[in-house]
């Protein structure tokens, strides 16, 4: 069989085991160490978000995130509907009820439009949710300007879950700073790994030194061990974060590395009949972290399905875009605002292999099984 052609691996530079070895000359591999602080200032100074808190997973950051924004059991939090369940979980973990937001067709994002819509609704009910999610899908930003500003409005806060677009850009600024909340996300899948690991940032110190205080097990500051509240293992290690610290000098040339893929399948593909791409919105830079297509298969010979098949008997890994949380048997009765459009994106969406790693022939082959099974323009 050949050689296995993944969705997103890890692709590593060789700039990161520098890190890894000189925090094993200077002994520290204890979880923290100086490489999770500059982690985190670099991470700062990259995206222009002022301060960063390293942690175990993106999840965690939102975990934490909805914590210190108040959310408590019994709460209502509105959430993207087309996303990763890590992305809502954390409302369940904290007793918490999630609302689901359809999509709109710019960015496949979360629709300002409904969302103004609904708020506007609960404010005359006096019922409004504890918070917002906003979530940057597959590298592509949201229209943060109009989200916050609907949020402003309402007196909500906003999270965003910028775990898929580390270096995505909106109008010229670093997704993240319109929250007052962001999370990152470095899984092994992402644009860059720490092989686990995430980040929570935000504009407020006060908000990143909760953070901290709550990802350490709330540990007082005394020579003994004083807990006053309840607190969580949530820190990144030292050794993860020299990882990232090597993986952050090379993000420009993956995002570079992303695009050009993205272009290669929308110059091979985009001529077939039913095939379509996950557009770039006006407002932002979209890191193609994912290169997304749509197969009508009406007209194009194939369904999303039968494609997804074919790249897999070649050893080839794709995969249906995310099924949206109101379809999940997890979350069957929350609400759900929309007309479905994030159902659309999900009968018809498939990731393709998008690793930063992968050579012409790899990307030639994978184009020419699609090519079988769909019909030219």
């Amino acid at each position: 069989m050949t050689k296995r052609i993944y969705l997103s691996p890890p692709h590593m530079s060789g700039k990161e085991l520098n890190y890894v070895q000189a925090a094993f000359e200077a002994n520290w591999i204890a979880p923290v160490g100086p490489d999770i602080t500059a982690f985190e200032k670099e991470l700062s100074d990259y995206t222009g978000i002022q301060y960063g808190v390293a942690l175990s997973s993106g999840t965690a950051g939102i975990h934490l995130g909805l914590q210190i924004l108040g959310v408590q059991a019994g709460d209502e939090v509105v959430v993207s509907d087309l996303t990763f369940i890590g992305s809502v979980n954390p409302v369940k973990h904290l007793g918490a009820t999630p609302i689901f937001i359809d999509s709109e067709s710019d960015s496949w994002n979360m629709s300002p439009q409904l969302l103004e819509d609904f708020l506007k609704q609960r404010a005359r009910l006096n019922r409004l949710p504890k918070a917002v999610i906003l979530v940057h899908l597959y590298g592509q930003s949201a229209d943060a300007d109009a989200i916050s500003a609907i949020c402003n409005y309402y007196g909500i806060p906003l999270l965003e879950d910028t775990a898929e677009a580390l270096g995505t850009l909106y109008k010229d600024k670093h997704v993240g700073s319109h929250g007052k909340i962001s999370v990152f996300s470095f899984n092994g899948n992402k644009i860059i790994t720490t092989s686990g690991g995430g980040m929570l940032m935000s504009n407020d110190a006060a908000i990143a030194e909760r953070t901290r205080y709550l990802a350490t097990q709330a540990r007082e500051p005394a020579a003994h061990y004083e807990h006053t509240e309840i607190g969580y293992n949530y820190r990144l290690s030292n050794i993860l974060a020299g990882i990232g610290r090597g993986q952050l000098q090379i993000l420009p040339e993956r995002i570079k590395r992303k695009r050009e893929i993205f272009q290669y399948y929308h110059e091979h593909l985009a001529e077939f009949h039913g095939i379509e791409f996950m557009p770039e919105a006006s407002w932002g830079k979209h890191t193609r972290w994912l290169t997304v297509m749509m197969i009508d298969s009406k007209i194009s010979g194939a369904s999303r399905e039968e494609i997804r098949l074919a790249l897999e008997s070649e050893n080839i890994e794709s995969r249906p875009v995310w099924k949206p949380m109101h379809m999940q048997p997890v979350f069957e009765g929350c609400e759900f605002i929309g007309s479905g459009l994030s159902e659309r994106f999900f009968q018809d969406g498939l990731c393709l292999p998008s690793g930063t790693a992968m050579t012409e022939r790899d990307l030639k082959n994978v184009v020419s099984i699609i090519s079988k099974q769909a019909y030219k323009a």
